[in-house]
């Protein structure tokens, strides 16, 4: 007999509801589901595609275990046995450093990882924790946590009610948001669109979302800071800034004011490549507007100023008074796990980074975090600290970061590795053990950071849709076996009483001499839903446990599958403050300091040619590429060249090149006096002309190249496409972040 469930979906940022049709243990249908109350019936192909995942004859269902170097299916006791074997004696004889965790995208949307590898990580006690968000992100968070406080209040677009909004290097018809979950995007902007409202995008290529715009501009790549800066200039030149209520928030006006005072629109202009009147008048417009806001996304951050980028579209909002205000940027009220909802409101101790720096290139740690960049290095260099063991969580960084080839060839090295993943990947090929997760439709599930972000507060949570296999353990009791190994508990510890004793330490740091009190309140639950329990209850629409009648619990989150509309966004400032001021740190010292580096980069001549990425509404990153409706259709890794660049190269359309980094000097020796960056392999890849790229810029997706040896992704490895981040420097990081520079290298393209 059939049966309809609803899911929220694990595939993208969007987190859209899910209508499912399951007959037996098959999946019969997919819809989006109507009922839902952030989606409202929105599905993407990406979503319609979860059946495929759940029924990939590739995904892993048993542990693998590495045996005379091929992969052979075990029971969970041997692989533990395996991992209880090997692992502890490495931690005994090198220290807890020489076991690094690298943490990958997909744990973002999946509950037990998110929740219990940060556990697993505390119990390691190792500084080498590595995740994608200094590939995307980082400087988004690091700037937030600067201005704000904490790294995730971000704010993001009131779409729903602004009547001009200027994008950045983002493609939300594409992504349907990045920092931001704004499922429908399109729906949204037609609705936008409808009542008056205005869209321009700021943009090295004519996207998906440029093409509905009012007004498309090409950039340099690179180039945002620079914009940002002639913009906010020109506000302040000719006395447009209006702070209104935020001004007794504010600190740094001044010292705001100085630090961009050479960053005149006639200086900027070339350097960005918009016109100084260009410039002046998108400044006034924006300041015209009643209702507006400011977005940047991927391409402000994955850049060389990546944290000046971020920080300043934020500066940008504040100056036009629409910060924190309806139809500006505003921030979300998550019900659970929101930082910025919990302890004294309006101060707090703020961020600090830097506690420590990698062991190699001394680069700054972030958010605990140190840049992904770094990874092989860890790995290659001798020395007391080296990173001699593994353990990775759903994370693909021979795909997704650059110097694959130099990550790839460090993995091999690893005296021990252990990824959790569902699939044997071009990372996972590399371990000597692998635990699959289960599938997503066997899991339970309810967002931890996304409403953080999100357009609208609303609060869900997702009941497994079938019934999980008997003998696979959820992802959060893979973790917590990995934990108890890790503390010598053993792979046969007891993980109800280990889960009882984690949970009670968390509560005894809120609660102390209550914590007894508040576990009874949660008594029922285990696992990550006794955590999602206390976190709603405990929460800003929480019942406060039993304090506040009628307040928000997780039964009633149960009892509504579409989940509860907890209202638009709302301003928050200065109650979602947790700076140490109290105010809005308009100006950070360390990223006015680094306005001076800014400010040497003015007149650096255009490379030549240089390579942005580019994202497809079927693919996610690497790991989308093995499902038959999300590869199927014409190839996407293509190189998009402009027709000018192809003639001057003797390229022709559906033809091929080949693509190199252009190298330069390199960035001094390395450990042993050898030259740090590797050379760059030669891609060949195939051309598509097309005018929406400007003049030189190619554009060319990230995460393909599957053709791996060892790896078992048949659909993908049909279609391999080839890995752009192979041709990337993996030496060259904000130095603010640690991100990836990805976007606005100079590479060189020729024929075969």
């Amino acid at each position: 007999m059939e049966r309809v469930s609803h899911r929220i979906c694990p595939l993208c940022e969007a987190c859209c509801g899910l209508e499912i049709t399951t007959l037996g243990d098959q999946v019969v249908a997919i819809r989006g589901h109507k009922e839902d109350v952030l989606s409202a019936g929105f599905l993407c192909p990406k979503g319609a595609a979860l059946g495929e995942l759940h029924a990939d004859p590739d995904r892993l269902r048993r542990p693998l275990l590495k045996r005379d170097g091929a992969f052979v299916e075990v029971s969970w006791q041997e692989a533990f046995a395996e991992i209880e074997r090997r692992l502890p004696p490495l931690l005994a004889q090198h220290g807890a450093d020489a076991v690094a965790v690298s943490i990958g995208n997909p744990a973002a949307h999946k509950l037990g990882l998110l929740l219990y590898g940060a556990q697993l990580s505390r119990a390691l006690g190792t500084r080498n924790v590595f995740s994608a968000s200094t590939l995307d992100q980082m400087p988004k968070q690091l700037s937030s946590g600067l201005m704000f406080g904490h790294w995730l209040s971000v704010p993001v677009p009131d779409l729903e009610r602004t009547e001009l909004m200027l994008v950045l290097g983002a493609n939300p018809m594409v992504s349907n948001g990045s920092m931001w979950t704004v499922p429908n995007f399109r729906g949204k902007l037609r609705t936008a669109r409808a009542r008056g409202a205005r869209l321009i995008v700021v943009d090295p290529r004519r996207t998906e979302t440029a093409k509905e715009a009012d007004q498309h501009l090409f950039i340099r790549p690179g180039g945002d800071a620079f914009l940002l800066l002639g913009l906010i200039h020109t506000l302040l030149d000719e006395g447009l800034a209006r702070l209104g209520r935020l001004a007794e928030h504010t600190a740094g006006q001044l010292e705001l004011a100085a630090a961009v005072a050479p960053f005149a629109a006639e200086r900027v202009a070339a350097r960005c490549g918009i016109p100084a009147p260009a410039i002046r008048a998108l400044a006034r417009e924006l300041a015209a507007a009643p209702r507006a806001c400011v977005y940047g996304r991927i391409g402000t951050c994955t850049q060389t100023f990546g944290t000046v980028a971020s920080w300043l579209v934020d500066v940008l909002n504040v100056l036009l008074g629409q910060l924190d205000a309806p139809g500006g940027a505003m921030f979300p009220r998550a019900a659970a796990f929101a930082a910025n909802t919990r302890g004294p409101s309006g101060r707090g101790k703020g961020i600090t980074v830097g506690r420590r720096h990698s062991r190699v290139s001394g680069a700054p740690e972030v958010y605990g975090e140190l840049p992904m960049t770094c990874l092989a290095e860890e790995i290659e260099t001798p020395g007391p600290g080296q990173v001699r063991a593994l353990l990775t969580l759903a994370s693909n960084p021979v795909l997704s970061a650059p110097g694959g080839p130099r990550i790839a060839a460090a993995l091999d090295s690893l005296d021990f590795m252990v990824s959790v993943d569902i699939y044997l990947n071009e990372t996972t090929r590399h371990a000597d053990v692998i635990l699959p997760g289960r599938s997503p439709l066997h899991d339970e599930h309810f967002d931890v950071a996304f409403p953080q972000l999100a357009c609208r507060n609303t609060v869900r949570f997702s009941e497994p849709v079938l019934p999980p296999p008997p003998d696979h353990p959820a992802e959060w009791e893979i973790l917590l076996t990995l934990l108890a190994i890790v503390r010598g508990q053993g792979a046969d510890a007891d993980l109800r009483r280990l889960d009882d004793e984690l949970c009670a330490e968390e509560v005894r740091r809120a609660a102390g001499p209550m914590t007894d009190a508040v576990l009874a309140q949660v008594a029922s639950w285990r696992g990550p839903r006794r955590l999602v329990a206390l976190a709603l209850r405990t929460g800003p629409y929480g019942d406060k446990l039993g304090q506040v009648p009628g307040g928000l619990t997780l039964e009633q989150v149960l009892a509504a599958p579409g989940g509860i509309d907890l209202g638009p966004l709302a301003p928050r400032i200065p109650e979602v403050l947790r700076t140490p001021s109290g105010k809005i740190e308009l100006a950070p010292a360390s990223l006015v300091a680094e306005l001076e580096r800014v400010q040497a980069a003015l007149d650096e001549p255009a490379p030549p040619l240089v390579v942005i990425g580019r994202r497809h509404l079927r693919s996610n990153n690497s790991w989308l590429h093995n499902l038959p409706s999300l590869a199927k259709g014409k190839p996407r890794c293509t190189a998009l060249v402009h027709p000018q660049d192809a003639a001057a190269r003797g390229l022709r359309d559906g033809g091929q090149g080949v693509l190199r980094r252009a190298d330069g000097p390199g960035p001094g020796p390395g450990p042993g006096g050898q030259d740090a960056r590797a050379p760059s392999p030669a891609l060949i890849v195939d051309i598509e002309l097309c005018d929406d790229v400007m003049p030189g810029v190619i554009s060319l997706p990230h995460g393909f190249g599957h053709d791996l040896p060892l790896t078992r992704l048949a659909i993908a490895a049909a279609r391999p496409g080839v890995n752009l981040n192979a041709v990337l420097d993996d030496q060259e990081r904000d130095p603010l972040s640690g991100t990836a520079v990805l976007s606005g290298v100079a590479v060189e393209l020729t024929a075969p």
